[in-house]
């Protein structure tokens, strides 16, 4: 079996990254994570991807003048590794418009709400201040506007009365954790596409549970 040959961009702890990792070491999964890249030389992440025995590079944009010259330096390392499909969980650094068009289409983030709402930062304590009382994770493709793009697959969670923006944040990565190898997935056998703006599905089912908060 062809598995895509995928990259993973992190800037700290990792910890979707050890989910990606987790799903890929699986035999019959259909992505290989072939590459892990960080702007961070101290970050967390890249511990999980060298006990993995993935590659993984430093690439510090503190070195490069601008953001376009950073990215042709990402974009040199994922084309050595013959990279198919990129990863990006929690890179921080704002992509350049023509970075993200070479690779539109083939680049997917995780953003911790159910995106359109809540986009940018103060994911979790925004979401309590406005009270909402159910949250979640959005993988999405990647596309020039930020927190924009098509979403591929999302995951539900309640928000308590009592929850803390840490609280809330837990329990969304734990569905995080669940949600980015299924899009991944989903990506790699080719049952999602990003065609004209919008994700294509074929060969899926949806979920048929409907998660209601508060119960009675």
């Amino acid at each position: 079996m062809s598995r895509v040959r995928t990259a993973v961009l992190i800037s700290g702890r990792g910890s979707n990254l050890k989910a990606l990792i987790s799903a890929c070491a699986k035999p019959q999964f259909s992505a290989e994570l072939v590459l892990v890249i960080s702007n961070q030389a101290d970050a967390a992440g890249l511990r999980h991807a060298r006990a993995a025995g993935i590659p993984a590079r430093i690439i510090p944009h503190t070195e490069f003048n601008n953001r376009e010259s950073f990215d042709a330096a990402l974009n040199a390392a994922l084309g050595d590794a013959d990279v198919e499909l990129v990863c990006l969980a929690g890179f921080m650094r704002i992509l350049s418009e023509g970075f993200v068009l070479k690779w539109q289409g083939r680049m997917i983030n995780i953003h911790p709400s159910l995106l359109p709402s809540f986009k940018g930062a103060r994911v979790h304590e925004r979401a309590i201040e406005s009270g909402v009382r159910i949250s979640g994770c959005t993988v999405h493709f990647v596309t020039p506007e930020m927190d924009s793009g098509p979403p591929i697959a999302q995951a539900a969670v309640p928000v308590h009365a009592g929850d803390t923006p840490e609280t809330l944040a837990a329990r969304v990565l734990e569905a995080e954790h669940r949600l980015y190898p299924l899009a991944l997935r989903m990506i790699a056998e080719g049952r999602v596409r990003l065609e004209n703006g919008r994700a294509v599905f074929s060969g899926y089912e949806c979920a048929d549970d409907v998660l209601i908060s508060p119960r009675e």
